[in-house]
């Protein structure tokens, strides 16, 4: 597959040549939160063709971006990392990901998917370090099938799939009321007080827990508007 150049001396430009194509970047999106096999991508992103998935992992290879490696037991088998150079890109697509919550996240539409795993990276990108000065704590978050949890240190954060060992705070939630709360059209308190939620664990951590993540007000994206002075 010819690789497609805008032909620009400029790092803009050069970087969209390497990022630019149809699911690249959302491929980078997936790897920002650990290796992946071949299968865990087609998952993830239903609508990707075998054929050019596989062209894209090769670009991004050759590219210097992701490269192979073998999962630790009892998995041992071959997955994608990123690179030093494709970690980088983590700020631009967690950047990315706080613009389109205020300028871009409407209503569901009827044929788009949505995977509660994709929290682990949206959980950076809401995150309110000033909210979590002073917080040790970690939360499991079990949704449906998938299981990931994030652990807050003063202000930082680290969120990894899989569970957590011995979480101070264990939410459990359905993917769709789930997606309510990533949408910003319900709270985890609503939830839990109208029983389509639970919580257990060390309550003052819980009732932290709400201040961590502030998704940004939406916008509506107008010709007209004129930049905030």
């Amino acid at each position: 597959m010819e690789q497609r150049t805008y032909n620009q001396y400029c790092a803009t430009a050069r970087t969209l040549d390497l990022i630019g194509e149809r699911w690249t970047l959302l491929l980078i999106r997936e790897l920002l939160t650990g290796p992946k096999r071949f299968g865990d991508l087609q998952h993830s992103l239903r609508g990707l063709g075998t054929g050019l998935l596989a062209a894209r992992m090769k670009h991004l290879e050759r590219e210097g971006l992701i490269h192979k490696v073998t999962l630790p037991p009892p998995a041992r088998t071959p997955a994608y990392a990123l690179t030093q150079a494709g970690e980088e890109l983590g700020p631009a697509v967690l950047a990315l990901a706080r613009w389109g919550l205020k300028w871009a996240m409407d209503e569901p539409l009827e044929q788009e998917t949505f995977h509660p795993g994709w929290a682990v990276l949206g959980l950076r990108a809401c995150f309110d370090a000033e909210a979590a000065a002073g917080l040790h704590a970690l939360y499991e978050f079990r949704v449906e099938e998938e299981i990931f949890h994030a652990r807050i240190d003063d202000g930082t954060i680290e969120t990894v799939h899989g569970p957590a060992q011995h979480p101070d705070v264990i939410i459990t939630i359905g993917g769709a009321v789930f997606r309510d709360l990533a949408a910003g059209r319900s709270t985890l308190a609503e939830a839990i007080n109208n029983g389509t939620a639970s919580a257990s664990g060390d309550q003052q951590s819980l009732r932290r827990l709400h201040q961590l993540f502030r998704l940004p007000r939406p916008q509506t994206r107008s010709a007209a508007q004129a930049p905030a002075s």
